[in-house]
């Protein structure tokens, strides 16, 4: 439930976005998305968290990440880590959820409702101290991906659950495959 005054910020966890949407069999259209919750909330900001390989020329990510920073979300990127784990396969770990978790706190006493785009439980913490802070929240992510997407603490801690396949034809899109570009780079959709 949104109410046409309610101050409101979004919080994406960008890779647990992609993964849901794609475990749905959709891209995430981030300018339809931005649209709609201008539509049922003043919207204070809209985070986008993602980490970023660093020793990477070419990022695939990149063109998404600039897009995002140019036309109204707030990024929030760090390096990520790159390892090898005990079996030799390249890994790459960059958790956001510390940075997000910040910004939420810090924003709290200025906005009434928070939007988390994430299903990951360790954010239940966060959301029983917003809401003890006097925030609504709303987490989005999905159940009907198999497994689900979202833990189901967090489902359970939050106001609302919306459910992302319930948003794919407000906010979403077919996925493209990535275009080669000349200088034999891959351009991303945005």
């Amino acid at each position: 439930m949104f109410y046409k005054d309610e101050r409101l910020a979004l919080f994406i966890d960008g890779s647990n976005l992609y993964a849901a949407g794609k475990a749905l069999g959709f891209d995430i259209d981030y300018k339809l998305l931005r649209q709609e919750f201008m539509r049922r909330g003043k919207l204070l900001r809209a985070f986008y968290y993602t980490a970023l390989l660093e020793n990477d020329e070419y990022s695939p990510i990149r063109p998404l990440v600039d897009w995002l920073n140019y036309n109204g979300y707030c990024m929030v990127t760090k390096p990520a880590k790159e390892y090898t784990d005990s079996m030799g396969r390249r890994k790459v770990k960059g958790n956001m959820d510390i940075e997000l978790a910040v910004d939420a706190m810090e924003l709290a006493p200025r906005m009434d409702h928070a939007v988390l785009f994430s299903g990951d439980g360790d954010f239940r913490p966060l959301v029983e101290s917003l809401q003890r802070q006097g925030v609504r929240v709303s987490v989005v992510s999905t159940i009907r991906s198999n497994p689900p997407m979202i833990s189901d603490d967090l489902r359970r801690q939050a106001d609302d659950f919306i459910e992302l396949d319930d948003l794919r034809e407000i906010v979403g899109r077919t996925p493209r495959e990535p275009r080669w570009t000349a200088a034999g780079t891959v351009d991303a959709a945005t």
